[in-house]
């Protein structure tokens, strides 16, 4: 199969960039159910401050658990995209991410510079993220932060 060239190309690039962007706002207002809507069911995640992650509703039962505490601001750009396929494509964007929090009395941030390396499917007519990694580059943390916060267990 031929990947896509042309108008066509130009065109899932532009819903692969706004995919992204709806990801990133998605997390940063802890909107939950657009995060998943955009993750294909059998997504996987792998994340070096958490692990491996096997389905979309691990990955945002442990995101929404780890996220609770925190404010944060997501910056994905430059992305670098490649079709595979007609309907398969990978993707790596650099990053920069910020994570303000309280720990016990005291304000608290992590600030992270690093790469997303992730694959996205056209399933019926609509790009999903189907996979994501994150490496980060370089991390700074306030004097005594504890990150990343642990994931609390599910409530009973």
């Amino acid at each position: 199969m031929e990947a896509l060239t042309g108008l066509d190309r130009l065109s899932a690039l532009e819903e692969i960039a706004l995919l992204k962007a709806r990801r990133d706002r998605a997390a940063d207002t802890k909107d939950w159910t657009l995060y998943e809507a955009l993750h294909a069911p059998d997504h996987q995640s792998y994340n070096d401050d958490y692990g491996h992650w096997t389905s979309a509703a691990e990955m945002i039962r442990n995101v929404r658990r780890s996220m609770a505490g925190l404010t944060t601001a997501h910056h994905s750009h430059t992305p670098e995209i490649t079709f595979e396929t007609q309907t398969t494509a990978s993707g790596i964007w650099a990053m920069k991410g910020l994570s303000v929090w309280r720990q016990g009395e005291e304000s608290h941030w992590f600030l992270a510079f690093g790469h997303y390396y992730e694959t996205y499917e056209r399933r019926d007519g609509t790009w999903l993220f189907t996979s994501r990694r994150l490496r980060y580059l370089h991390t700074v943390r306030s004097p005594g932060a504890i990150f990343p916060p642990t994931i609390a267990p599910n409530p009973a």
